[in-house]
């Protein structure tokens, strides 16, 4: 079993321990909206944010994307909101209580890390955990070979790069909140 995760920042000169986790708050085109319309046409709890429009709705829910860290027990957790369909999401809900193992559905990453800049939305599955654990989330390599997101979620990052990474993200890169 690996030590604890920790460094000292280069930032802000601080120790850090732990696996390093950082989230979203909402999904990007939530945060994009205007505050009338988070407030006449969207909702957002911890776990599911629903954005109404005159000819669809919008449908996200939070979750997990790993990235192994070598030589670590525990990834680099990014908290992230995948769009799903509204199928997706009503078998999520539906199964929340009583998951089934292996159970998952295509979804879309729907923040910019800005470590990790993508011209475009990230195809990914969505795979449901057991025990109350938020779902884990797996880029499609399909064409997306050299997106660097997939290669680390791939190939792991070295403690490192686990450290450069928590850096930026601690201080203002990478992150919405």
């Amino acid at each position: 079993m690996a030590a604890i995760f920790a460094f000292r920042c280069r930032s802000c000169g601080d120790v850090h321990e732990g696996s390093p986790s950082f989230a979203f708050r909402a999904p990007d085109p939530y945060v994009n909206l205007s505050a009338e319309d988070k407030a006449s046409r969207a909702t957002l709890d911890s776990d599911v944010c629903t954005i109404a429009y005159e000819d669809q709705t919008d449908r996200f829910i939070r979750a997990v994307l790993e990235v192994p860290i070598h030589g670590q027990e525990d990834p680099f957790l990014w908290g992230i909101w995948v769009s799903v369909s509204e199928k997706s999401l009503q078998r999520y809900l539906d199964t929340l209580d009583d998951p089934v193992p292996g159970d998952g559905f295509f979804g879309w990453l729907s923040n910019q890390i800005g470590i990790y800049p993508s011209a475009d939305m990230r195809p990914a599955n969505v795979f449901i955990q057991q025990e109350g654990d938020r779902p884990k989330v797996v880029i499609h390599t399909n064409g997306r070979e050299n997106d660097p997101l997939v290669v680390d979620q791939q190939n792991g990052i070295s403690v490192e790069r686990a450290q450069e990474l928590a850096e930026l993200a601690m201080h203002g890169q990478g992150r919405e909140e």
